[in-house]
């Protein structure tokens, strides 16, 4: 079975984590001590229903006010595909734990209160969706019950979605869904309540939403985490060199270029826990091993000759800030770059943007936690990379701060 990993988006109160409750209690994922767990923390709470949100918010203080703080993930699985949720925070001060959720997502679910229709949380989520080169979304437009389900309010919505998503660039696919996670209108089965739609239900789309065509299999990049020597009578000059494949499509007897050397050689074999294997392509994490000797070390990168990724010190991304100490100009950090890691200082801070209007702010000298804006960066040692629209691994990034060893900053290399 394949995995899709999907991320929830939404302003506070608008239900992600009870949809998400909904999602695995009435896909039958829940087991009996968790059910009985949620029925008495309900209990105690005075919630009139049981409060299916309590199976995502786990922290004292997201179930004391009502509301997520962190992160959480969840993991379940249906006869036709295997899941990974993200059920990310709603509120604005936590933008940068929406980032994280949402960076290896290939689907967002945006969603939308019926009776409040598009706000500013919406585009701000669906802005950094785009941002991240999530291609699908759903449009769930919940507590469809609180406006007696009707059509009008239910088009309306979806018209105004579509007319502000057609400024972004990634977004390939909407899917409008009206739900009520509440009572489960929509969520696993299709709903009596809203004869009018004729779409799929919330899981039924979630089972076959195609995601095969958005790892990159054209641009071949292997950067090198290991260099496996086992030193042993068995393998006595074995040499092999392990990572995960980035993009593109590697087999035994390719011509290959070790970057940033320039050497040339030939991939001799290829070993996937253990077994020899005739290609290896992304993500598959997998050992390699070379005709020549050749110096390649951790942060190296085994390519094609004849499509190579850039080889730059001077780098412009797109940071979303993480810290609570503002980034500034002229500021020094450690860069995380696939396997390298090297030092980078801040050559200037081209614009902030305003998430909410997609205007950009220029003249800014420093960006504040969950700011993003576009950031110019010098390198100590240059980058092998890709623009992130091209490939997600090689065009991201992270910036830690050299004395607190705290991770800063994420980037996505323009």
């Amino acid at each position: 079975m394949d995995l899709l990993r999907f991320t929830t988006a939404g302003s506070v109160d608008d239900g992600k984590s009870t949809l998400i409750g909904r999602l695995l209690y009435d896909s039958k994922s829940i087991f009996e001590d968790q059910m009985e767990a949620v029925e008495e923390s309900s209990r105690k709470r005075g919630d009139e229903n049981v409060n299916l949100a309590l199976l995502t918010d786990g922290l004292r203080a997201e179930r004391e006010q009502g509301i997520t703080i962190d992160v959480a993930y969840r993991y379940f699985a249906t006869p036709k595909r295997k899941f990974i949720i993200a059920d990310t925070p709603g509120h604005v001060q936590y933008t940068r734990n929406m980032v994280t959720g949402a960076s290896t997502a290939n689907l967002a679910i945006i969603l939308v209160d019926a009776r409040k229709g598009i706000i500013e949380q919406t585009k701000r989520h669906s802005f950094i969706a785009d941002l991240l080169r999530i291609q699908h979304v759903i449009l769930a437009v919940n507590k469809m019950d609180l406006v007696d389900y009707d059509e009008e309010i239910f088009n309306s919505i979806v018209s105004d979605y579509e007319s502000f998503a057609s400024r972004l660039g990634n977004i390939v696919e909407i899917q409008p869904i009206p739900i009520s996670a509440l009572v489960g209108d929509n969520v696993v089965d299709k709903s009596d309540r809203t004869p009018w739609y004729q779409g799929p239900s919330f899981l039924y789309h979630l089972e076959n939403v195609y995601i095969g065509g958005e790892e990159n299999h054209v641009d071949a990049r292997f950067p090198v985490q290991w260099v496996i020597r086992p030193q042993s009578d068995q393998y006595h000059d074995f040499r092999g060199y392990a990572g995960r494949v980035a993009g593109g499509v590697f087999k035994p007897g390719d011509e290959v270029r070790i970057l940033p050397s320039g050497f040339t050689t030939r991939v001799q074999a290829i070993y996937d826990s253990g077994e020899s294997v005739e290609e290896a392509f992304a993500p598959q994490s997998v050992c390699m091993t070379l005709h020549d000797e050749i110096d390649i070390s951790r942060g190296d990168m085994i390519v094609k000759p004849n499509n190579q990724p850039k080889v730059e010190q001077d780098i412009e991304a797109m940071i979303c800030w993480f810290s609570n100490t503002p980034m500034s100009n002229r500021g020094k950090y450690i860069l995380r770059h696939t396997t390298l890691e090297t030092k980078a200082i801040v050559q200037e801070i081209r614009y902030q943007v305003d998430i909410n209007t997609l205007h950009k702010i220029e003249g800014v000298d420093s960006l504040i936690m969950n700011d993003i804006g576009r950031v110019r960066l010098r390198t100590a040692a240059p980058l092998l990379h890709d623009p992130y629209r091209r490939n997600r691994n090689t065009g991201s990034l992270l910036l830690v701060d050299p004395g607190t060893n705290e991770t800063v900053g994420a980037g996505m290399i323009v």
